[in-house]
């Protein structure tokens, strides 16, 4: 049964990837004139069904959770395609929290409710019963009553850590990070406990992106190597332990990223620039990095890692397509918002 339905959900990822919008397709939506005509656009694309109901004016709030919507459906139904596997649901996870950092992060702003609630998808919650949960967070008055309603959740301890920080230092970041922190816990333990080909190193490669950034972000907020090193989540070969140690031990954000020389990251380092261009040049390759690997994935036919890699490479797209929607309300230059696109250059 759990080869015939790691069969059934490989093929279905087959017949996504080929449906995937191109590096021309994405163009196409960001030259959008008006919001209008980028909706008109997008019902042109396999992301239709998920636009579908939404009612003029139109947002790019409004379109990034209906995107949003679509993708924790999508992802659900791929994840129970495949017959429930754990990792899947590891990167669901993700979904779900990346709504709770944005609850958070409003109240920590304090933007009102309603301007919080057009930017979340209760989609990704609901279809794992943790609706009541956000929305706990939601109706909150103020981010220090969100943060006491997740006490006792899984969350708890790092929402609290990380509102804490955030009240320290005041970067905004301080909530991805830490929430991120619980996610890549989960994924790092799944890569451990896969007997799968290639699914370690492919779960790696996302802890590791974590890892490294976060320890560079930490770097730049200032705190201790006790503090900095609490924020990894695990560990990798990629990473291994004793980088992120001397990483958070280096005198200098040059030297931290120097340690990256002996990892299989050290082409990606840029090697000129201020700290934050440098910190920011490194995201974006590591980023990119895990883009080509998602696409590779698909040369091995009927294994997990093409199941992973269709949701990974759709989050992706969703992500574009919903900074495209903001750069066209924001009247934006196409140019502009397809540079930072996590899309191929030439397909």
């Amino acid at each position: 049964m759990a080869k015939a339905a790691l069969l059934y959900a490989s093929v279905k990822a087959y017949g996504q990837k080929g449906k995937l919008l191109s590096r021309a397709d994405l163009q196409a939506l960001a030259e959008s004139r008006s919001m209008d005509e980028l909706l008109t656009r997008i019902k042109n694309t396999r992301h239709a069904a998920a636009v579908a109901d939404l009612q003029a004016p139109h947002t790019a709030a409004g379109i990034e959770a209906a995107l949003g919507a679509g993708l924790a459906e999508a992802h659900h139904s791929m994840a129970r395609a495949a017959g429930g596997r754990g990792v899947l649901d590891a990167y669901y996870r993700r979904l779900v929290v990346w709504n709770l950092k944005v609850v958070l992060k409003g109240k920590a702003l304090g933007k009102p409710q309603d301007e919080i609630e057009r930017h979340v998808n209760m989609r990704a919650a609901e279809l794992v019963r943790e609706r009541d949960t956000l929305v706990k967070a939601l109706v909150s008055k103020d981010l220090e009553e969100a943060a006491a309603s997740l006490r006792g959740t899984r969350l708890g301890e790092d929402v609290a850590r990380a509102v804490a920080l955030y009240g320290e230092r005041g970067h905004i970041q301080a909530i991805d990070t830490h929430l991120d922190r619980v996610v890549h816990q989960d994924l790092a333990r799944a890569a451990r406990e896969s007997r799968e080909r290639g699914v370690a190193r492919m779960i790696g490669a996302d802890v590791d992106f974590y890892n490294v950034m976060a320890v560079l972000r930490a770097r730049l907020w200032g705190l201790d190597e006790t503090a900095i090193l609490g924020l990894t989540a695990g560990s990798t070969p990629g990473v291994p332990r004793a980088v992120l140690e001397r990483m958070a031990g280096a005198s200098s954000v040059r030297d931290a990223l120097a340690e990256l020389g002996a990892t299989r990251y050290a082409s990606l380092v840029p090697q000129s620039g201020t700290d934050l261009d440098a910190v920011a040049g490194l995201e974006r390759a590591m980023e990119m990095a895990i883009y080509d690997s998602c696409n590779r994935a698909f040369t091995r036919m009927f294994s997990l890692t093409t199941i992973i890699a269709i949701t990974k490479l759709a989050a992706y797209e969703v992500r574009n397509v919903s900074a495209i929607a903001y750069a066209v309300e924001q009247g934006i230059p196409a140019e502009t918002v397809m540079a930072r696109a996590v899309v191929a250059e030439q397909e």
